[in-house]
């Protein structure tokens, strides 16, 4: 899974940004109560001492005012602080901040300087620990979320590795919360599935075992036909037809038995795939003897597959002679490329309803049928299945098909 999509990312960022609203939303607060407590602490201490000394100078009473402040009144005030709107501002005179009353009475302008407030230290103070608190709680959520992302997404991960496993027993099945019961959930779905392939691949291994007793038994009566010299050239002939039919299908029901079987109880013998492809192409010239149409084996690089050699002669045999069966004229070739086998015809192409299984398309043309593939292309996907290799299905530039079958690098002996 890509980071920027990991569960465990989405949940470390989404405590972040609940610590950036959360943090944000209390720093306003915080601006809004220092701005006010300046308010009240410094703008309402010097409109007092104005209030108090203003009619104290127009009634030429002496102006004594608290330690910090002085009162200005006309032609006393500093030079600094003249014409100042009226109202309370900051002024800085010779570097040194100021907090200044501006007023005018009948007699004049005045102002009420405060000389030693400390407000802007405290204020520096104030925000000073409010960014580093900032800056600690994101750091804490970070973590924070980064540590529950761990503790929630870890179970997960390991419930989903031993699914992928297949292993036989599933970690948290003995929690109580939702983990719990989505492992449960998955080993009951997992044993009703292995109990089906089981029944299947007994079904299909005993079906297989049925019908090699009646072949066994056409195989030997055509092969008595044909060995009569008497025979009539019909009769001989029609033996032969029987005999190869009867072959195939000994071959496909060894295929079958095969796929019934564990990948791991097999012998997997490094086969030539360039050998295969030679002699099943050899062998179904015979398929296209009498039309117009060219079968030819091109080459290409050869390489070796470690696997049964009777799934390599089906797939490879079946592609062949699918194309060979329904291409009316023109040509088949089939190649080798870089670790896989290419089948190449001018035929119709496949039809819809089995094209839509190549796209993963949910539903297909009703009424198409499965004409132009047979049961030996889906016999050839199975064994790409059980062998771990893909089939892969093109249409051929001027009308046809081309087949693939790439095998994986675990497969592959150059």
């Amino acid at each position: 899974m890509k980071p920027r999509n990991s569960l465990r990312r989405r949940i470390a960022v989404a405590y972040l940004l609940f610590a950036l609203g959360s943090s944000l939303f209390l720093a306003a607060i915080a601006i809004a109560a220092v701005e006010g407590i300046e308010v009240h602490l410094v703008d309402n201490r010097l409109a007092e001492a104005a209030a108090w000394a203003a009619p104290r100078h127009a009634g030429g009473l002496p102006v004594g005012m608290p330690a910090g402040l002085s009162f200005h009144h006309g032609a006393a005030i500093p030079e600094p602080l003249r014409h100042l709107p009226e109202g309370v501002g900051e002024v800085h005179v010779d570097g040194i901040g100021l907090h200044v009353l501006a007023g005018k009475d009948a007699s004049g302008d005045y102002v009420v300087v405060d000389h030693e407030s400390d407000y802007e230290k405290v204020e520096l103070v104030v925000y000073s620990m409010f960014g580093l608190g900032f800056i600690g709680i994101m750091l804490f959520s970070l973590f924070l979320g980064g540590f529950i992302g761990r503790r929630f997404v870890t179970p997960i991960t390991t419930l989903a590795t031993a699914v992928r496993d297949s292993s036989s027993e599933l970690p948290l099945l003995d929690r109580n919360d939702e983990l719990g019961t989505l492992a449960r959930a998955f080993a009951a779905h997992t044993s009703e599935l292995r109990i089906y392939l089981e029944r299947e691949r007994l079904f299909t291994g005993d079906v297989s075992h049925e019908l090699r007793t009646p072949l066994t038994v056409i195989t030997g009566a055509a092969e008595i036909i044909i060995a009569q010299h008497d025979a009539k050239p019909a009769t001989a002939a029609a033996a032969e037809r029987i005999l190869r039919a009867a072959n195939e299908a000994s071959a496909c029901v060894n295929v079958l038995l095969t796929l019934a079987r564990s990948r791991d109880r097999i012998a997997h013998p490094v086969t030539s795939i360039d050998q295969i492809a030679r002699a099943e192409t050899a062998r179904s010239q015979s398929l296209v003897a009498g039309r117009p149409v060219a079968l030819r084996f091109l080459g290409g690089p050869a390489f070796a597959i470690a696997a049964p050699p009777e799934l390599l002669v089906a797939a490879v045999g079946n592609l062949i002679r699918n194309a060979c069966q329904y291409t009316l004229q023109g040509e088949v070739s089939v190649r080798l490329g870089e670790g896989l086998v290419r089948v190449e015809d001018t035929g119709p192409g496949l039809p819809l309803a089995v094209r839509a299984t190549f796209d993963q398309e949910q539903s297909a043309a009703p009424g198409a049928g499965s004409a132009g593939s047979g049961l030996g292309l889906a016999l050839v996907r199975r064994i790409c299945e059980y062998l771990g290799a893909t089939l892969l299905f093109s249409e051929r530039d001027g009308g046809g098909s081309v087949f693939e079958i790439r095998f994986s690098d675990a497969l592959t002996n150059s």
